[in-house]
């Protein structure tokens, strides 16, 4: 599998000198580190860059500011790895960002090639083009140019079609997500949601004091019909969130016929639908219908992010909606995200000039690549251990123990070792997936991924509990 690519962007190249100044055992305190304008200075770089390269490390949980004082961390090699008693979530944050380890607990499909060199190269052609001026109050809710190219791109006809208006752009999908569950007063309310689900997702929604059940998706990657309508029926649902082509991260398709039952279901109970759309695009062979297209349009929102088909240097999430302007409107008002316009020009650029299309080909075809390494050697060296999901798109794989295994333990085991996977558990709110664990087949530095499986394999079998 390849290495960290050849070209490196300035924040890249800062971020990773960062990481070297946190790691460094200076002391067993927290380490202060260098001001914007010091590391613009040494660096001789922009100020831009390094906040960029900061707002990284600090999103990662690795840096905090501190008032009038500058910024701090801990050296990630002080922290030892939590117990089994400890927040699962935590500590598969925390051990990820070790130095030295093999992260097979990512979801990170825009590593393989990230769109960071068409999209900066737009963006300095923008700002010679445009002053660098606050973005204007008139705003909102994201530059006009790329919401316009974001409801043409989902506009499929007359009757299916998105204008500007309709388009909402924060800061990043926590934010928009925030912003939704505040809008659609989810707070004791109850939403159905497939499972396994993106802990991100369940996280918030937890945190949100929201009542989750979730809808078991079955074998083949089918929404059971009969219990959906039981579902609907029995309790006080208020929203349901569903994949708009295939579910992650199991990676699998539901069937046309599925999604047409479901659709007709949902329409009759006439709940609200949020549509899942952060891995749309990442489909190997998209089938050109999501389930938007079977959806009443005014009792659906779909929300999605660039992050995972750009990269990190497109965090923001978006969100589409033809109702709830005024309350939508009002909530991104009192938000204030701080987005750049010239950055939202460029992504806009993007699509309007078909390059994220092109983009879209080579990333699909590299994340193929990646899956049929990683699942040839799954089935080499664990067929007695795992069974997988072949996966239709993304960048991971949901893989089952086919022995009753402590998965818990079996994570532990695997961190001694400098590897970090993923427990099924983490997708649930609810018990669920005890027994399956996700592994990433995209990440970067130079490992030794045959070793790796190997450690799994063995690790599986210590931790078996028949």
């Amino acid at each position: 599998m390849k290495g960290p690519r050849d070209t490196d962007f300035a924040y890249q190249a800062v971020y990773r000198y960062l990481t070297h100044l946190i790691n460094e055992p200076v002391s067993d305190t927290r380490v202060r580190l260098p001001s914007l304008r010091q590391l613009a200075d040494r660096l001789s770089v922009s100020i831009s860059t390094i906040q960029y390269a900061y707002s990284l490390l600090e999103k990662e949980g690795r840096v905090y500011s501190v008032a009038k004082s500058g910024y701090y961390a801990l050296p990630v090699s002080s922290i030892t790895p939590f117990s089994s008693g400890h927040d699962l979530l935590e500590t598969v944050y925390v051990n990820a960002r070790r130095p030295g380890v093999l992260v097979l607990s990512a979801d990170e499909p825009a590593l393989l090639q990230p769109l960071d060199s068409p999209l900066l190269l737009l963006e300095r052609e923008l700002l010679r083009q445009y002053p660098r001026q606050p973005q204007p109050p008139s705003q909102p809710c994201g530059e006009l140019e790329l919401r316009t190219a974001l409801a043409a791109r989902y506009t499929i006809s007359p009757a299916r079609c998105w204008h500007a208006d309709d388009v909402y752009i924060g800061a990043d999908l926590r934010g928009v997500l925030e912003i939704l569950i505040a809008v659609l007063c989810l707070k004791d309310a109850t939403v159905l949601v497939e499972s396994p689900c993106d802990w991100t997702i369940l996280r918030q929604l937890q945190d949100a004091e929201v009542q989750v059940i979730e809808l078991p998706l079955q074998a083949n990657g089918s929404l059971d019909i009969d219990y959906l309508k039981e579902l609907l029926e029995t309790q006080p649902v208020r929203l349901v969130m569903l994949s708009s082509g295939f579910n992650m991260p199991r990676g699998s398709v539901a069937s046309h016929s599925n999604r047409q039952l479901a659709a007709r279901l949902l329409e009759r109970h006439g709940s609200w639908v949020l549509e899942n759309d952060c891995y749309g695009e990442l489909e190997f062979e998209p089938q050109g219908q999501r389930f938007r297209d079977l959806l009443d349009p005014d009792r659906l929102i779909v929300f999605s992010t660039f992050e995972k088909v750009i990269g990190p240097e497109a965090p923001y999430g978006y969100l589409l909606s033809r109702q709830l302007h005024a309350e939508l409107q009002r909530y991104f008002l009192l938000r204030s995200f701080r987005l750049s316009p010239i950055r939202q020009k460029a992504i806009a650029r993007l699509y309007s000039n078909g390059r994220i299309d092109q983009h879209l080909m080579v990333l699909r075809r590299l994340l193929k690549e990646r899956k049929a390494q990683m699942t040839q050697l799954l089935s080499e060296r664990l067929a007695d251990a795992l069974q997988f999901v072949e996966p239709q798109g993304g960048a991971t794989i949901w893989a089952r123990s086919l022995r009753r295994v402590d998965v818990r333990r079996v994570f532990q085991r695997m961190l001694k070792q400098h590897v970090v996977i993923a427990p099924g558990e983490l997708f649930s709110l609810q018990g669920l997936h005890a027994q399956h664990l996700r592994l990433s087949h995209t990440f970067g530095g130079e490992h030794d991924l045959g070793a790796a499986i190997g450690l799994l394999g063995d690790a599986l079998r210590l931790e078996s509990i028949e």
